[in-house]
């Protein structure tokens, strides 16, 4: 079949025959960014490609990201999307390809067949939860999660169309017609904070696409997308409809604050709770072609479904706006009446005041112990709900929460101070540079140093937009979204330095302690090999450039200037080998793995790397040796990076427990009670790793509490 004409964004000519090696059969659907094809490989194998509309082609920023988002959505596993098979961004027209998948769109099937029966909602809510808690664990928000980009396959649902990133994320606009993102599916922060979303969104539009799979509407209805918008920052969602069983968890993922909203893992647990055993009967899915649309089909296992649960009766569907969303934390945003300030919500909601200055009244720990080093381990409550994020400089143990920074003293927890910002500056810890404290997200425009003895502000710039950060010695690392990055002078707020990095269209740099370098990798879009290059943060001088074979990903480095790097392989990236590279002789030296490590966390001693896997396999890697020393099964399935004094790795768990790992063979030699709290349900989606200083660890828990031990005798925990 001839390609169509393409029905997408700008007047464009005949859509290509081929897109690289792969036949374009049929047009599948087309949407502001691309026209999506039915595509057969030279094998006969079916593919969907999605070729990118030609005015966007000719955007050198757009190309960029569409680079940097190829290679995120390859790290993807694919149990849950549609896997990356192929793409090409060098083209004159940029195009990506995916695992053809069939069956329709969540979209397409409550339009031909109504909403969704109760068992088949609560089988598409746990898929969906389980797809994304898969995106976010590799650093991937998807931000349009919508009922076009979720697939009806036979075993669950899919989530596509996240490979291509929005040219421009930053503010709602038309691009010839067309909204760029979806306002019903969009959650407040998209509207007030844009450049700040992080994974919370993503639950927001899996509440809104939920109400749609169970009513056929969106949680917020309009004709105007303005006023969809003003509904989703300032109003209550409608749930008329929804059954009574999941909406309480559905009002939580709409959450106006985006820490009010459960987690993917939370979701998938509370969702057990609602059915005593997941249903395993496939969705209804008719095969998704090209010509027509998909025809409903009688699906027997949903009517045994249906004969075994009961039908609902009048009271078991929402009839009125009974749920109501949580109370939000924080008043933000002054009331706007529909209309201009409807406009308003689009193009301003972002702007917020800063706080007042820091309260320095020092408060008393909760709880301190001498231990058997000689100093009182000590726990004490944060000023906030909420795991704080925390590190250690400049004499203080300095941590961030949602809307606050906060400093205790190492030596028995006081309450140091507390200096109040926006909230999303303080969505890490904070960085401590030329003994000042740094309290920023990496992203955003302002910039701020406060005096680590009182929290007071010894200065304030107001800077480019920059969506990347990190700090190297005293310098602090601006990647605006044009991907140059500028050096700002930590103690100052002065720019030393402002230039591209050559090889690298959106780099993002680490650094590690002791370490006067930064660090920056890109892979090819084949995820063949990986370009390494190291920065002097003071200059913007590149020191070395290197392109090592695989995808990898730094781990840390050595006094001799080796970079130890993690090679991610196969269609779930999982973790295969650590390899060196010593740039002074430019050679490379690889350990395998005695077995894959998924979703590897790695940290560096010497000479020796110690992985931490999702699965909470910890393992260690002598790479003098060539040979993998000892490996840990934790039993824990999730933990934070670790960290090594070189006597004992640390890592902390979900429910608040600090691990010790004696570094030498392996043993589990310590470790502190849970501490969940009164929010024993919540996972949070990144654990703290711990922080290590002067002989001790300080650790952050979920039930809102830093904590700190001695590092001599981990079995007095």
């Amino acid at each position: 079949m001839a390609p169509q004409q393409n029905a997408g964004a700008g007047a464009e000519a005949e859509l290509p025959e081929y897109a690289g090696h792969y036949l374009l059969e049929s047009h599948l659907g087309s949407g502001g960014m691309g026209v999506v094809h039915l595509a057969r490989s030279t094998s006969g194998m079916q593919l969907a490609v999605k070729v990118v509309h030609a005015e966007f082609a000719r955007d050198p920023e757009f190309r960029g990201r569409f680079r940097q988002e190829v290679g995120a959505a390859r790290r993807v596993s694919g149990a849950f999307t549609a896997p990356v098979v192929d793409a090409d961004p060098e083209a004159e027209r940029p195009w990506m390809a995916t695992l053809f998948i069939p069956g329709p769109t969540l979209s397409e099937q409550v339009k031909r067949n109504g909403p969704m029966e109760r068992a088949q909602l609560r089988r598409l809510m746990a898929g969906l939860a389980e797809a994304l808690r898969d995106i976010h664990r590799v650093g991937v928000v998807h931000r349009d999660l919508k009922p076009s980009n979720v697939l009806l396959a036979e075993d669950g649902p899919k989530v596509i169309d996240f490979g291509i990133s929005r040219p421009k994320d930053s503010e709602l606009r038309t691009e010839t017609g067309k909204l760029i993102g979806t306002p019903p599916f969009m959650a407040p922060e998209q509207f007030r904070r844009p450049r700040e979303v992080g994974p919370a969104a993503d639950i927001f539009a899996l509440g809104s696409v939920m109400v749609h799979a169970a009513t056929g509407r969106g949680p917020f209805d309009s004709d105007s997308p303005y006023v969809v918008a003003y509904q989703v920052v300032h109003d209550e969602p409608d749930l008329t409809g929804v059954p009574e069983n999941l909406a309480p968890l559905i009002v939580r993922c709409l959450a106006k604050e985006p820490e009010d909203r459960p987690t993917p893992d939370e979701l998938m647990r509370e969702l057990r709770s609602v059915a005593a055993s997941y249903d395993t009967q496939a969705f209804i899915p008719t095969q998704r072609t090209a010509q027509e649309p998909p025809a409903p089909e009688a699906d027997a296992e949903a009517a045994a479904d249906a004969e075994a649960t009961p039908e609902p009766g009048p009271d078991s569907r929402v009839e009125e706006k009974a749920w109501r969303a949580p109370a939000r934390r924080r008043g933000r945003l002054l009331a706007l009446g529909v209309g201009s300030a409807a406009l308003a919500v689009v193009a301003a909601l972002g702007s917020v005041q800063l706080l007042a200055g820091a309260d320095p009244t020092p408060e008393r720990p909760a709880s301190s112990r001498t231990t058997s080093a000689g100093f009182s381990g000590w726990s004490t409550p944060a000023p906030e709900e909420g795991t704080p994020l925390c590190s250690h400089g400049a004499g203080k143990v300095v941590c961030a929460q949602s809307g606050l920074f906060f400093a205790l003293d190492p030596l028995d927890g006081r309450l140091l101070w507390r200096h109040p910002v926006e909230a999303s500056q303080a969505s890490g810890p904070p960085a401590v540079t030329d003994g000042l404290v740094h309290p920023w997200s990496g992203q955003g425009r302002r910039l701020e140093a406060l005096d680590p003895a009182t929290g007071k502000a010894r200065w304030q710039r107001t800077v480019p937009a920059y969506d990347e950060s990190a700090t190297a010695g005293d310098t602090l690392l601006l990647t605006g979204a044009d991907g140059r990055v500028t050096g700002v002078d930590g103690a100052s707020g002065d720019t030393k330095w402002s230039r591209p990095v050559p090889g690298h269209q959106a780099p993002r740099f680490v650094s590690f302690a002791g370490d006067p370098l930064a660090y920056t990798t890109t892979t090819s879009v084949d995820g063949a090999s990986t370009r390494v290059t190291a920065l002097d943060p003071a200059t913007g001088d590149v020191r070395w450039d290197a392109r090592l074979k695989g995808t990898l990903e730094l781990a840390g480095t050595s006094s001799d200037g080796s970079v130890f790097l993690v090679s991610n392989e196969g269609i779930y990236s999982d973790a295969q080998a650590v390899v060196r590279y010593s740039p002074a002789d430019r050679t490379s030296r690889r350990v395998p793995l005695s077995l894959p490590l998924p979703q590897a966390h790695g940290t560096v001693r010497g000479n020796v790397v110690y992985l931490v896997g999702g699965d909470g396999k910890l393992i260690a890697v002598d790479m003098a040796a060539r040979r993998q020393l000892w490996t840990l099964e934790t039993t824990v399935l999730r933990t934070s990076s670790p960290v090594s004094d070189g006597r004992h790795v640390y890592v902390t768990a979900p429910d608040g427990r600090l691990l010790a790992v004696d570094a030498r063979d392996g043993r589990l030699v310590g470790q502190t009670p849970p501490r969940l709290g009164a929010n024993s349900d919540r996972v949070a989606a990144d654990l703290p790793e711990p922080v290590l200083a002067g002989g001790r660890v300080y650790a952050a828990a979920p039930d809102g509490t830093v904590f700190a031990v001695d590092t001599l005798d981990p079995s007095a925990w």
